[in-house]
């Protein structure tokens, strides 16, 4: 086993590499399950009978504990060993994935969400905490990079395999198929992984985990429920009252404390904040535009689980472009251009999309994902690496732990938001007249509840008016994205730093490091 007595002074043992592979595999799970959901949910909502509230609480029940938890999960791997923790959050993955793949019913397929969602926050911020240790600077961009791709990968596996399973298995299978990959991510820590630790680092912080757990899910609950409940209901207005609350409390905690587990001060940071609010919008538009998709493709244009997952494929194809060209442009252009354009060219591809009818076929749709995850690509990987660029050496640790639950908030709110705004308007355009009211209550629950209903009732107007209304939902849902996009990139235009290698404010920084070694990487990824 490869052993490491100091962080500082790694270890070049030749096993480094496969080391490495053992956090690929840990990565690989984490990008898989990202998408592999988005695919099954429509036929779990067939055979599970889930509304589309619960679709999304499916979603993002996940979403939420991965960022409230993922900042604690850090500061765990610190304190008690950073490869003890991964392997139990990878054990902890595997057990929720297990629970997945037994259960029969929505409420406990929302908890199995859950516990996966506590093993990822183990997972993801350990897996790169480890490569310090692994690598000198001279080999950790590579590294860095390999890492990248194995989460990169998961994701447009996660359509195409998922949908594979589900043609062929029950639905349950999408989780299923965790449970070898965790296993091997296991062996693979236990045998080649060095142990790691900082005592030195913050102590968990109980009330300020339960704060962020609490505020959050309040916040996802009330946006969920809005839809069905109205705007005004008192549970609705009293969980967004308590949301701002538990939030606000803690904001004023942390900024109390004196080595605070979420340092809210790094958002004074002009480029750390605007990149940081950048990459959340990005992962706003790309959580909710992943949920709203499948439907689409499933139910109104008739794919099975398969079809879907492979045309999913030209969104995942302009990422993974994006993301192997971003930096050239960014050396060239500077961030703050490239991060404006892109969202630019994200806003243009949600516009376009906005304009997509029951009629307008595969290809039209094939156009705007390719367009759009372009513009996903160029915009999440500069303004990610301009955040962490901007601050001290120092403070890499917590701004990188801020900034990836920063990035989860913005998924699981555009999920809620996005996947909300769609029910509402689904169910206002909804012609359910001459059903029986229990039919009409299920059909208004989902537009492939409403396939099974008019299949059954023999109302192939049913199914006309369910598919107009939800491509009525998915424009709604397009627009909003893009008016989001074009604002953020008017404000990345007008304020953003140029935060590239020759951008003074950050050169300053990182010449006042206290540890030039362990200085994070520069914009244009060079180390």
């Amino acid at each position: 086993m490869v052993t490491v007595t100091k962080q500082s002074d790694p270890v070049l043992d030749p096993r480094r590499w496969w080391a490495l592979g053992a956090l690929v595999a840990s990565m690989l799970v984490l990008g898989f399950d990202m998408t592999i959901l988005n695919v099954a949910l429509p036929t779990m909502a067939g055979q599970l009978g889930a509304s589309t509230g619960e679709q999304q609480w499916m979603a993002d029940s996940y979403a939420v504990v991965f960022a409230a938890l993922m900042l604690p999960a850090g500061l765990l791997g610190d304190r008690f060993g950073r490869r003890r923790m991964l392997m139990v959050g990878l054990g902890v993955f595997l057990a929720g994935s297990l629970l997945g793949s037994l259960v029969g019913d929505v409420a406990w397929v929302i908890v199995a969400r859950a516990v996966m969602g506590v093993g990822a926050a183990l997972v993801m911020p350990l897996a790169l905490s480890v490569l310090p240790s692994l690598f000198p600077p001279t080999e950790r961009t590579k590294a860095v990079g390999i890492i990248s791709a194995a989460s990169a990968l998961g994701m447009p596996l996660g359509p195409i395999i998922g949908g594979w399973l589900l043609d062929h298995f029950w639905w349950g299978s999408v989780f299923l198929i965790n449970i070898p990959m965790a296993a091997i991510g296991l062996v693979a820590c236990l045998f080649l992984l060095p142990e790691t630790r900082d005592p030195a680092s913050p102590k968990v912080d109980a009330v300020s985990t339960a704060l962020t757990a609490t505020g959050l899910g309040a916040l996802i609950y009330a946006i969920i429920e809005a839809p069905t409940r109205g705007w005004g209901d008192p549970l609705v207005l009293a969980l967004f009252v308590g949301a701002v609350a538990l939030l606000a409390a803690l904001v004023l905690r942390e900024r109390r404390s004196v080595r605070p587990m979420l340092d809210m001060s790094l958002l004074s940071h002009r480029g750390f904040l605007l990149n940081t609010v950048a990459a959340t919008l990005v992962m706003f538009v790309l959580s909710g535009l992943m949920f709203v998709l499948p439907p689409y493709l499933q139910a109104i244009l008739g794919n099975d689980a398969f079809g879907t997952g492979v045309r999913m494929l030209p969104m995942m194809g302009g990422l993974m472009v994006a993301a192997k060209t971003a930096q050239p442009a960014v050396a060239r252009f500077g961030s703050r251009g490239v991060v404006s354009a892109a969202l630019v060219v994200l806003a243009f591809a949600a516009f376009l999309g906005s304009r997509t009818t029951v009629d307008s076929g595969y290809g039209f749709t094939a156009l705007w994902l390719s367009i759009a995850g372009v513009g996903f690509g160029f915009a999440v990987v500069p303004a990610m690496d301009g955040a962490l660029g901007t601050l001290p050496a120092d403070r890499a640790g917590s701004g990188s732990g801020l900034l990836m639950t920063l990035r989860q908030v913005g998924g699981a709110i555009g999920i809620a938001l996005l996947g909300s705004l769609l029910a509402g308007a689904y169910r206002d355009r909804l012609d359910v007249a001459g059903l029986p009211e229990g039919a009409a209550d299920t059909a208004r629950e989902s537009v492939v509840a409403a396939h099974l209903v008019a299949e059954r009732a023999d109302a192939t107007d049913v199914v006309t008016s369910a598919n107009t209304a939800y491509v009525h939902g998915m424009g709604l849902v397009l627009l909003l994205c893009g008016i989001a996009s074009l604002v953020a990139a008017l404000l990345a235009g007008a304020f953003l730093p140029n935060s590239d290698a020759t951008d003074s404010d950050t050169t300053d920084q990182r010449t006042s490091a206290p540890d030039p070694e362990m200085a994070p990487a520069p914009a244009d990824g060079r180390q």
